[in-house]
C-alpha cells in the first residue's frame, strides 16, 4: 500500500493534524499534505523518521510489491536470473537466492556485508543514489526471515 494510503490513517489514529506531524518532522504542513495526496513521496530517510514518530515499522510506509523475495537480501525472485539457492544436499531452498545461499551456507555473514554487496545492484536497477540504496536496504533487511529478531541462521 502506498504511503498516501497509510499515512493519513496512521496520523489520525494518533490524533495528529498535518500541522502537528509536520512540526515533529521539521517539515511544512504542505509537505505532509503532498505525501498524503500522493503528489510526492518522502525519501527513505524521511520515511524512517515518519515511522519512528508514528511508532510503526518503516516497511509499512514503503510501497513495495508483495511478491516472493530472498529472505536474506530482499531481491524479488521475479528478477531475471534470480534463481533460488541450494541446500547442502543440492535441493532448492525456497527462501534464499543463489547469490545469498549456496550449498547450504550463506555467502555473507552480516547485514552490512549484504548491503555492501547488493546496494550497487539496487542503484543500477532503480537509479536511486547509493546513499538511498544503502538506507533502503538498512530498513528492509531487518524485516526479512534471515535477519528478523536478530537471528542470522
Amino acid at each position: 500500500m502506498a504511503i498516501k494510503d497509510v499515512l493519513p490513517q496512521m496520523r489520525k489514529e494518533r490524533g495528529l493534524t498535518q500541522e502537528e506531524l509536520a512540526r515533529k518532522l521539521f517539515v511544512t504542513r504542505q509537505a505532509v499534505s503532498r505525501w498524503e495526496n500522493g503528489e510526492t513521496t518522502p525519501s527513505i530517510d524521511m520515511s524512517k523518521l515518519i515511522a519512528a514518530e508514528l511508532d510503526v515499522p518503516v516497511m509499512r510506509l514503503l510501497d513495495l510489491p508483495q511478491e516472493p523475495s530472498c529472505q536474506c537480501c530482499g531481491t524479488p525472485f521475479s528478477v531475471p536470473n534470480m534463481d533460488k539457492g541450494k541446500n547442502a544436499d543440492g535441493t532448492e531452498n525456497p527462501d534464499y537466492c543463489k547469490w545469498c545461499y549456496d550449498e547450504g551456507s550463506f555467502a555473507n555473514a552480516t547485514m552490512d556485508d549484504v548491503i555492501e554487496k547488493s546496494a550497487p545492484y539496487l542503484v543500477q536497477a532503480t537509479g536511486v543514489s547509493l546513499d538511498e540504496a544503502v538506507s533502503f536496504m538498512g530498513a528492509l533487511l531487518p524485516t526479512l526471515g534471515r535477519w528478523k529478531d536478530g537471528s542470522s541462521n
